[in-house]
């Protein structure tokens, strides 16, 4: 079994050793590489869209990196990053208050969102790669350049394996991954209206399905059945066990 020591020694060479490879990331792309940062061990890098296909060849096929394996792809909406509707009160004698009234996804467009989060575009792929050769693993972020239509270009050419990856993304976040051999919806129903995981997208959806029986078929139709509401959202409260808990773990050690 490891010791505490064995266990910090081991996890201050993860950290040494990201930061050499961030560093060689750096100086190998240059400005092709918008930054790449160690924290805890791994490695994320920004990459500019004009690069994404450049620096992706490059990681997966020069020998210093040889990233074999494109482990997931996904898709990310930063529509409202950074807000939040929960609230933190403490307990009155009217109970806890519940924050419904906040900036919350769905109740601003990009355009007027609340700019204290510095986040030059609305949407984002994240790339997970694996180097089998080197046992490293990278994560990498490229912005979507156009907010109303965002797209990137197709990495099938080099990890077969990523087109369901974008066909996902393509589906829920409405992503266009340009030059993909066959990119349509892989989870939704084929005549799904919408992007689900788009952060602005109604609860509710947008249409409805029900069975006609005079047209012996399915249909859809827009939703009637189903009136809009806002969630109560999760509320956080202040807890004094967690406190208490703390005073005594202190006088516990004090003692000893």
């Amino acid at each position: 079994m490891k010791s505490m020591t064995d266990n910090s020694v081991a996890t201050h060479g993860a950290d040494e050793a990201a930061d050499a490879f961030a560093a060689a990331l750096a100086a190998r792309f240059g400005a092709k590489l918008g930054r790449a940062v160690a924290e805890h061990g791994e490695v994320t890098a920004e990459v500019p869209p004009e690069c994404w296909l450049e620096v992706m060849a490059a990681l997966r096929d020069e020998a210093e990196f040889r990233f074999e394996q494109l482990i997931d792809l996904c898709g990310v909406d930063y529509l409202s990053f950074g807000q939040a509707e929960w609230d933190t009160t403490d307990v009155t004698a009217e109970g806890f208050s519940r924050g419904v009234e906040g900036d919350g996804p769905g109740r601003f467009a990009w355009a007027n969102r609340p700019r204290n989060v510095d986040i030059p575009h609305r949407f984002a792929v994240v790339v997970h790669l694996l180097s089998l050769t080197h046992n490293r693993r990278l994560r990498l972020r490229a912005y979507c350049g156009d907010d109303e239509l965002p797209s990137l270009p197709t990495l099938t050419a080099l990890w077969p394996s990523v087109t369901w990856f974008e066909r996902e993304a393509f589906d829920l976040f409405g992503i266009i991954f340009e030059g993909h051999p066959d990119l349509r919806r892989i989870l939704t129903d084929y005549g799904f209206v919408g992007h689900p995981f788009r952060k602005d997208f109604p609860l509710i959806g947008n249409v409805e399905v029900r069975y006609d029986p005079e047209k012996q078929r399915v249909v859809y139709e827009p939703v009637s059945s189903v009136e809009p509401r806002v969630l109560v959202p999760r509320t956080i409260r202040d807890d004094s066990r967690y406190e208490q808990a703390s005073i005594e773990r202190k006088q516990l050690e004090d003692g000893h």
